[in-house]
């Protein structure tokens, strides 16, 4: 399976987790921004140290919404 990675704008309150997390992956602004990519495991890693849950995974095969 292959992630495909998005930001909840409104929900991001720029905490940083996810950079701390992947940082080849996300890099912060005013709220998170995804910059790169990376394997799944580490995509999932950094959505789950999001304390807003900011970070959407997506099944980019089946378009299927795979976390949160």
């Amino acid at each position: 399976m292959t992630f495909t990675v998005q930001i909840d704008e409104r929900a991001c309150a720029a905490h940083g987790d996810c950079v701390d997390a992947a940082p080849d992956v996300f890099e912060l602004d005013d709220v998170a921004r995804v910059i790169g990519t990376g394997p799944d495991e580490l995509l999932l890693a950094a959505a789950e140290a999001c304390p807003s849950a900011a970070i959407i995974l997506i099944d980019s095969t089946s378009g299927t919404q795979m976390y949160p």
